[in-house]
């Protein structure tokens, strides 16, 4: 059995960062946890990856080809499926080992997780290739700080878990860059009350809150009633947070489960030597 996590998020959210620590930690951990970059149009990142997307196709090749002409989104689209029809090259890089833990580091298109089928095609050759897949949804605390917007990102990361169909942790990046006001704020989105969150759509103006107000809270009913979202903040210099992120993630995917059971052989005692310790006892 090999495991996986499927790191999603919009661009720039932190994922080459988060995948960065989890190595880093699992190196401090004597444990090997791998990375295998899938966005063509990354410039930069501190892990060494497995296996390199761009080493296939760049978005360049996309955006250049005379007769695609893509655009940056389209030619991304297209690198990724690229990859799907042409995922021999990746078994290839992955090789075939057992007990593997490789994460898989995608790019910021929300687009191939909410409604594409690209990225759903990928996670399906994985399962084919005896991984169990986790996705590791990331999603910047900087921009879910309030009630509509954190109502928002909610219902993102809820179309991801649908379109996927994996088990799904969503984490919080960045709680290192927050003020101390605004940590102490953040309890409320990590243990949601949307009826709370929704009196701050009640606090503007806008027309739309007044208009769709019923239909608003609908959606954040929906969140409480079935508790299907819950984030996880991630603060990069903090060892237990990640290793706290990480152990919830390996429960997710039966991480370690099927591992041999340590024992150790019991050695019978020797008849005279225990006939001589019950003389001794009484």
């Amino acid at each position: 059995m090999r495991y996986g996590q499927l790191v999603i998020g919009p661009a720039g959210c932190g994922k080459s960062t988060y995948c960065s620590a989890l190595v880093q930690h699992a190196a401090d951990t004597n444990r090997i946890i791998e990375v295998v970059n899938l966005d063509p149009a990354a410039e930069h990142f501190d892990y060494e990856p497995l296996a390199d997307i761009r080493d296939l196709i760049h978005l360049d090749d996309a955006m250049d080809d005379e007769e695609l002409k893509f655009g940056p989104n389209g030619g991304l689209v297209f690198c990724l499926e690229y990859l799907v029809d042409n995922c021999d090259w990746l078994q290839e890089q992955l090789g075939d080992g057992d007990d593997d833990y490789i994460l898989f580091d995608c790019p910021g298109q929300i687009e191939l997780y909410t409604h594409l089928t690209t990225i759903r095609k990928l996670v399906d050759t994985l399962q084919n290739w005896n991984f169990r897949i986790c996705s590791v949804y990331i999603a910047d605390v900087q921009f879910m700080t309030d009630g509509p917007k954190f109502l928002s990102g909610t219902m993102a990361a809820l179309s991801m878990m649908v379109n996927l169909e994996l088990p799904h942790v969503n984490v919080l990046s960045k709680m290192d860059l927050l003020s101390k006001t605004a940590k102490s704020q953040m309890e409320r989105f990590l243990e949601p009350d949307p009826h709370s969150l929704l009196a701050d759509l009640e606090t503007t103006n806008y027309a739309w809150n007044k208009k769709y107000k019923a239909l608003t809270e609908a959606l954040g009913s929906l969140i409480l009633d079935f508790s299907l979202v819950r984030f996880y903040p991630l603060n990069i210099k903090k060892e237990g947070n990640i290793a706290d992120i990480l152990l919830t993630i390996d429960n997710a995917i039966q991480y370690g489960e099927d591992a041999d059971v340590k024992t150790k052989d019991f050695e019978m005692p020797d008849e005279e030597e225990e006939a001589k310790d019950y003389t001794q006892d009484g």
